[in-house]
């Protein structure tokens, strides 16, 4: 088996940032993974109740400086990056001044939830993809997680399925119990728009809520993944109907977890 390349996008991870068990999750499978000789690659938002200091990011002038578009709008992308402490990872922070500068994750000091956090989203989605490129590192598998990241497996299915760094590259998309009630306003379809991506390949995101970024990660990603969480007989009811002929593993809650998503991988990747 060779050397595999694994991309990790995720809402958060710690120490920089724990608000669910996605923290804790991505923390300990990209370490596990590179112990048992994997290259790794980890990328989640900026968000601005990460304390920069700190947690000691600084800016990669290098790979910053691309604007992405959501919608008509186009916002220039920030990329940080800082060491794990105790291990020998590095995390890549995508940031955006209108999108990840608020003292807040995904809901206000009232406990609402932003309003933009679909667009940020797919800021986040646009933006681990662009910087991968621009890194020139072909990922064999990208390992999607949590919501925030459903569009990134249809992205890979569509818009840089030729390009040469993601030719080749196969999904995993696992899903959390984080599950809100927010709709979202304005056209998402529009929103997350690229090139090769019409109307239909969207029909997902009509319903602008939890439900339409779970649809389409489960509807493109490769493999899907439930977390060992309970979830609502709607998240089941949807996993079910949008996982079939997808490859579904299952996350163990015990040692065999690391051994059971080498084998998942190397079975992707081949």
């Amino acid at each position: 088996m060779s050397k595999l390349r694994i991309l990790y996008a995720a809402t958060e991870i710690n120490p920089f940032l724990q608000t669910t068990k996605v923290a804790e999750f991505v923390r300990m499978l990209p370490q596990g993974m590179q112990e048992m000789g994997m290259e790794i690659r980890i990328f989640v938002p900026r968000f601005g109740i990460i304390n920069e200091r700190k947690n000691r990011l600084h800016e990669v002038v290098r790979l910053s400086g691309i604007n992405i578009s959501v919608g008509e709008e186009e916002k220039p992308l920030v990329i940080k990056v800082a060491s794990i402490p105790n291990a020998k990872l590095q995390v890549y922070f995508i940031d955006n001044e209108d999108y990840f500068h608020r003292k807040s994750a995904l809901v206000d000091k009232n406990d609402k939830f932003h309003a933009d956090n679909d667009e940020r989203a797919i800021f986040f989605c646009k933006g681990v993809l662009e910087t991968v490129k621009k890194l020139g590192w072909a990922p064999d598998i990208v390992h999607c997680n949590d919501w925030m990241t459903g569009l990134i497996p249809m992205y890979l299915k569509t818009t840089y399925k030729k390009d040469p760094i993601f030719k080749d590259s196969k999904s995993v998309f696992t899903i959390y119990n984080n599950e809100f009630d927010h709709k979202f306003d304005g056209d998402l379809i529009e929103k997350a728009k690229m090139l090769d991506i019409d109307d239909e390949m969207l029909t997902a995101l009509k319903s602008a809520d939890y439900n339409a970024f779970l649809k389409v990660g489960l509807q493109y990603a490769d493999s899907v993944v439930k977390s060992d969480e309970d979830f609502s007989d709607n998240i089941n009811a949807l996993f079910n109907e949008y996982a079939q002929n997808r490859r579904i593993g299952q996350v163990s809650p015990d040692e065999t977890a690391l051994s059971s998503y080498f084998a998942l991988y190397n079975e992707l990747a081949n």
